[in-house]
């Protein structure tokens, strides 16, 4: 069975009974982001359109997200920055420890795990596993590399449900299955393949080859808008 990629409703993780769309639930990071970047500068209350200029989203769809979350927001006043991210980041479940383990500790494991660990932000990677003997009990980042065969009770023992491969495309499946078997049912491959796995089991792909091909059209001599027409 084709694992789930989209669509669906998912509820908050502060225990509400609102059941979000998997639309919204992508904005909410946007929101966070915005949030961090306004309380930075001191900035206690910040109004729909203010965070629409900061996002690019519509002040409208930005009032209707925040709607879901519950009565935040004071008409003719705004939203308390620090009250809606916090809420925002209870909603997300990034208010407790989330583990994520990283399966492939080549250089984009490795940009990846130094990435997540400047952030010093949930979700957080507690667990690196790697095929290569030579790697296998280096530290990257704050977490000890282990062997493949170690996926099975490291990811049981941490209670890991959330997991990123960044492995070559040809052994990206046996990795997922390897995951999904031990307790793993979101996530994110940055293999350039499809993942046939349970439909239960939330994925998201991230193929930078194909997007940076995409991008290509963009810088054509003939593209519109290319010097020289």
């Amino acid at each position: 069975m084709r694992a789930k990629l989209h669509g669906g409703r998912h509820r908050p993780a502060d225990g509400s009974s609102r059941a979000l769309p998997d639309v919204a639930v992508k904005r909410l990071p946007v929101y966070l982001r915005a949030l961090g970047e306004l309380a930075v500068g001191g900035q206690e209350i910040v109004s729909s359109a203010e965070l629409a200029a900061h996002t690019g989203l519509t002040s409208e769809q930005i009032r209707k997200d925040l709607a879901m979350l519950g009565g935040f927001g004071t008409r003719g006043v705004g939203y308390h920055v620090e009250r809606l991210g916090s809420s925002i980041r209870s909603c997300l479940g990034l208010d407790r420890e989330v583990p994520v383990a990283l399966v492939g500790a080549g250089h984009l494991g490795t940009a990846l795990s130094r990435y997540n660990e400047s952030r010093r932000q949930q979700p957080r990677i507690g667990a690196i596993f790697d095929s290569d003997p030579a790697k296998v009990g280096q530290r990257l980042g704050g977490a000890l590399i282990r062997g493949m065969d170690e996926i099975d009770a490291t990811v049981r023992a941490l209670g890991i449900r959330m997991a990123i491969i960044a492995v070559p495309a040809v052994g990206a499946q046996v990795v997922a299955m390897r995951l999904v078997a031990a307790g793993c049912d979101v996530l994110l491959n940055f293999a350039p393949v499809r993942l046939d796995l349970p439909a239960e089991v939330r994925v998201h792909n991230v193929d930078l080859a194909m997007e940076l091909e995409a991008l290509a059209y963009y810088v054509r001599p003939d593209a519109p808008g290319a010097e020289g027409e």
